[in-house]
């Protein structure tokens, strides 16, 4: 495979993650991951917004042509909102960014979902759901039926009301301590940290993508103990180890 330098986005119109990074077939080497906030006046409404919006993104994702960028991966907006204003928002600023993209490096996005970008990402991240939504662990018979039907999630392990966005957050600086983040006066992460990190998994997400194509996770064989349950997961060249306390 040839070297591509590949421009990951994850966009909303409050804050833009960022990564530019470097892929040779086999490893991911940052060139650059931060944020942009594109502000503009609040007196400024509706598209008029988000087009001055669009020209300071353009600005600032003009400095990256010289890199070369090959290959432009951007999230696709969540639409699950009820507000349909909210989402065509979202639509119209995304549409925006994308087509600067290929202005500026003559490159058609990729675009890819949060779930693929996360599970292509970090298959650990991709378990037998273990936790109800009350938060009572699901009973044994429960979850050797779902390693038996495949039926495989992400942050299966974690409860249902997991700080996803925390735990990327985490294994992104597990995997490139070298990043430097932001911080408040309060010493507590800002919040534009967890769109750059996103920006970040959408390249990687994209990467394995590409390695290992379209395919889906499965339990590979499974185990029990007096005490424990531990299964294989395979899913992306790698075969996953996981355990499961008997309830």
């Amino acid at each position: 495979m040839d070297k591509k330098i590949i421009l990951g986005l994850d966009v909303s119109t409050h804050c833009i993650g960022i990564t530019a990074a470097e892929y040779d077939g086999e490893e991911v080497k940052l060139i650059d991951v931060t944020h942009l906030m594109p502000k503009v006046s609040t007196k400024i409404k509706g598209v008029e917004s988000l087009f001055l919006k669009n020209d300071i993104f353009y600005k600032k994702i003009s400095d990256y042509k010289d890199y070369g960028i090959t290959d432009v991966v951007i999230e696709e907006p969540l639409v699950g909102s009820n507000n349909i204003n909210t989402v065509a928002t979202l639509l119209r600023f995304n549409g925006m960014v994308s087509l600067s993209c290929y202005n500026i490096f003559g490159v058609v996005p990729y675009f890819i979902s949060s779930y693929d970008a996360r599970k292509f990402a970090f298959p650990e991240l991709m378990s037998v759901r273990v936790f109800g939504k009350s938060g009572e662990p699901y009973p044994t018979k429960k979850i050797i039926k779902s390693l038996k039907d495949n039926n495989l999630t992400l942050f299966g392990s974690y409860p249902f009301d997991c700080d996803k966005k925390h735990i990327l957050w985490n294994k992104v600086s597990e995997l490139y301590p070298e990043i430097s983040w932001i911080y408040n006066k309060d010493g507590e992460l800002k919040k534009e940290n967890f769109d750059a990190s996103d920006s970040l998994v959408c390249v990687l997400g994209y990467v394995n993508k590409l390695k290992y194509g379209d395919t889906e996770a499965f339990v590979s064989s499974y185990r029990e103990t007096d005490t424990h349950i531990y299964y294989e997961v395979d899913f992306c060249g790698k075969s996953i180890t996981n355990s499961v306390l008997k309830s």
